[in-house]
């Protein structure tokens, strides 16, 4: 638990609610004395700060209790992507083998395009 709410990203993510909410309650309060002085839209910004407010709790509850991802599931992540580069090679491969010639040339010509690094045209 103490990790969870002491730690010192977690007490800079309770500073920034707490200014979130001094910010909102701030322009919730200005768009109040507009509404009341004449700007009748502004009866509808004086019911949006608070929404806002309360968007910023959600947010500071699923920081807080974001997930650290372990070793075994970077590893995991990692053997995945390993496997779909390596099907998505083969499937490039067999698809090279069943392409028109002509169709395979000017698919290798734009993957050398995409490969080759980029001259900057702007400046001359």
């Amino acid at each position: 638990m103490k990790a969870t709410y002491l730690s010192p990203r977690a007490i800079a993510l309770h500073f920034a609610l707490v200014a979130w909410f001094a910010l909102c309650a701030a322009a919730t309060w200005w768009q109040v004395t507009r509404a009341f002085a004449g700007n009748s839209l502004s009866f509808l910004y004086s019911i949006e700060w608070p929404v806002f407010a309360i968007m910023g709790i959600f947010g500071w509850w699923a920081l807080l209790h974001q997930e650290k991802i372990t070793e075994h599931q970077e590893k995991a992540r990692r053997d995945y992507e390993a496997k779909m580069r390596a099907e998505a090679e083969l499937a490039r491969q067999l698809a090279a083998e069943q392409e028109d010639p002509e169709l395979a040339a000017y698919n290798e010509h734009l993957r050398q395009l995409a490969a080759a690094p980029r001259r900057k045209l702007f400046g001359h």
